[in-house]
């Protein structure tokens, strides 16, 4: 009989690595397990279905709703905007916990992030933005504002060491089109908890105007580092480092500029070329970008001395802070978008210290057969070990974390569906600074959850 990896996931609630089964697995898992960050070692066992048809999770956790899109904000003002993506979180002296979360709102979509006189709008032709939650220590949605507005297709973004969020748009469109009034490909900085910071948002410019993604800080030395989602065409996206000039000081530093530079591998100009999880490249490389802001020419596409190295929807970033590394992902390959092989996802590590590369996880399946993507995308390290991966694909979705031993497991399947077999895409997961509460957002229809249970239970 046919085993597909779908029904594989639900009936065991894992997925082996490099498991050979008699018949037709459609997605072969491969990881490192030797990987910097070790996880829990099994899991937490299989899912049990949702009686409500919303989430399915292992026995003994819970999840609660925090907020949909459409319903009326807290504050009173609008409605709460829809495509919910990158998320951040923030504790509180009072034991609460503060969210900040990115809306990647086109100009079709259903609500955008209002704009009518709110003071934190950089841009009345654009429809993204952040909204901000503030939750009580018992998960209570206590306040819910706009604390980002009139930016464009805000998709992830990233934790500052000194508790900020930086929101980050995912376009490089300029003024003129769709009605957008000024050029945007840029990142801003919210405050979680003082809206007035928020008042008169600036681009941070010397970090780059291009296809952003994520970014991820390096908490010791204040090197920032940033994903590219240049999903197709030539030339593909890349991954960057910006070298502020003012590391590590604090709320609105990063407005003093930096250096930013394109990831170089010597003799790796695609990153889809690696097969084989634990390959690791010494020697990087980092070559500054002759135009941040891309006057002219997008930054991907500048006169290089030397050949960068570019991957494939470049998106979820994340700082592992028991390794000191830098993980980031791609979340697919396809050679008819431009990349040289095909896979179905990657998680990268940079550790700065070492001056190393490594692949550390690699999804590879027959997707021309089915066309079923296991596309990972935001991503966490966990505080229990491992990672927390979100998937968006084409059909179901699910939360995936990795074990010690480096193998993934489904903790989490969205079950609100779209179309006929389509889920909406998880995205924005973290979990609160205490460790006690993982966060994240369905996309489509935009939902934020809060997941509690026995996190340190090994099934």
């Amino acid at each position: 009989m046919t085993l597909s990896r779908r029904n594989f996931l639900v009936s065991t609630g894992a997925a082996g690595l490099s498991l050979g089964i008699a018949g037709s697995v459609d997605a072969l898992f491969t990881a490192n397990p030797a990987a910097g960050v070790r996880g829990p070692s099994r899991g937490y066992g299989p899912l049990v279905p949702d009686p409500r048809g919303i989430l399915d999770l292992p026995r003994g956790f819970k999840y609660r709703i925090l907020s949909r899109e459409g319903q009326p904000m807290k504050s009173g003002r609008g409605l709460v905007p829809s495509s919910f993506d990158g998320m951040g979180s923030f504790a509180t002296k009072e034991q609460g916990v503060h969210l900040v979360r990115n809306h990647e709102a086109y100009p079709d979509a259903a609500h955008l992030v209002p704009r009518t006189g709110a003071d934190t709008t950089f841009d009345p032709g654009a429809g993204g933005g952040t909204t901000t939650l503030v939750l009580s220590p018992s998960l209570r949605t206590q306040e819910e504002y706009v604390s980002l507005s009139g930016t464009a297709i805000n998709c992830s973004g990233g934790i500052t060491p000194w508790h900020t969020w930086l929101s980050c748009e995912e376009t490089e469109e300029r003024a003129g089109v769709t009605g957008y009034e000024r050029n945007h490909g840029w990142i801003f900085e919210v405050d979680p908890y003082n809206n007035r910071r928020n008042v008169d948002p600036r681009p941070l410019r010397d970090m780059g105007r291009f296809m952003h993604e994520a970014v991820a800080v390096d908490p010791v030395t204040g090197a920032l580092y940033e994903t590219e989602d240049a999903f197709s065409g030539e030339p593909l996206g890349t991954y960057y480092r910006f070298l502020p000039h003012r590391p590590l000081g604090g709320y609105g530093s990063l407005r003093a500029g930096g250096t930013l530079q394109a990831l170089r591998v010597p003799g790796l100009e695609d990153l889809s070329t690696v097969r084989r999880a634990g390959t690791t490249f010494r020697h990087i490389e980092w070559l500054d970008v002759p135009d941040p802001e891309a006057t002219t020419t997008p930054t991907r596409a500048q006169d290089y001395p030397r050949p960068i190295t570019r991957g494939q929807k470049l998106e979820g970033a994340w700082w592992g802070n028991s390794d000191h590394s830098s993980y980031f992902v791609s979340s697919y390959a396809r050679p008819a978008d431009g990349s040289a092989r095909p896979h179905d996802g990657q998680v990268w590590r940079y550790d700065p210290r070492a001056n190393t590369l490594t692949l550390e996880l690699i999804f590879t399946t027959g997707y021309e057969a089915d066309n079923l993507y296991e596309q990972p995308d935001n991503i966490c390290v966990s505080p229990y070990g491992g990672l927390m991966i979100c998937e968006d694909s084409a059909g179901e979705n699910y939360m995936i974390g990795t074990t010690s031993d480096g193998e993934p497991f489904a903790f989490a399947r969205n079950r609100q569906y779209l179309e006929p077999g389509e889920t909406g895409e998880l995205s924005g997961v973290s979990f609160s600074p205490d460790g006690r509460v993982m966060f994240f957002n369905v996309y489509n229809p935009g939902t934020t959850f809060a997941v509690t249970g026995p996190w340190r239970r090994q099934k």
